[in-house]
C-alpha cells in the first residue's frame, strides 16, 4: 500500500475592520481560479502557520493585520492530496491593495454580503465562526 502524501499546509485570515457603516470583511479574487476567498496561502519551509497567515494577508491585500483568535481549520483535498488551512480572525491595519498576478481584486463588504460573495461553503462557515466570537450586545434591563 502506498503511503498517503503529506498534506499541503496553508494559513490565512478572516480579515476584518470597523468602518463608519459597521463591520467589514476583506475578500480577495484569484483570477487563476476565478473565485472569491479569504486571504490565504501555503506555508514556506520552516514557517509557522500564524506567521504565514500574516504574510499572506500582507501579500494579498496590502494590509498589515493584528491576529486574534484562531478559527476552525479547513480540511479538503486538492488534486488527490489533502490540504490543511489554519485560519485566524485578524483586524486590518494600515496598507493599500495593489493588484498582482495572484490576486486581481480585493473588496471590503459587510459580513452578510461577504458570505454571499464567497465561492466556497467552507469560507462562508469561517465568517460565521468569526461572528460567533464577537461580543453580543446586551439587552437593556
Amino acid at each position: 500500500m502506498t503511503p498517503a502524501p503529506p498534506p499541503i499546509l496553508a494559513a490565512g485570515c478572516v480579515l476584518w475592520r470597523q468602518s463608519p457603516s459597521g463591520l467589514q470583511v476583506c475578500l480577495v479574487h484569484r483570477p487563476k481560479y476565478d473565485d472569491w476567498s479569504h486571504p490565504k496561502g501555503k506555508l514556506k519551509a520552516g514557517e509557522d502557520a500564524l506567521a504565514a497567515a500574516v504574510r499572506e494577508v500582507r501579500e494579498e491585500t496590502g494590509s498589515t493585520c493584528t491576529p486574534g483568535p484562531p478559527l476552525p481549520t479547513a480540511h479538503y483535498v486538492v488534486r488527490g492530496r489533502p490540504k490543511r488551512v489554519h485560519y485566524w480572525a485578524a483586524e486590518a491595519g494600515p496598507g493599500a491593495f495593489v493588484p498582482n498576478s495572484e490576486v486581481d481584486a480585493a473588496v471590503w463588504l459587510p459580513p452578510d454580503e461577504a458570505r454571499a460573495r464567497l465561492t466556497q461553503v467552507r469560507d462562508r462557515e469561517l465568517v460565521d465562526a468569526w461572528l460567533a466570537l464577537l461580543p453580543q450586545p446586551r439587552p437593556f434591563p
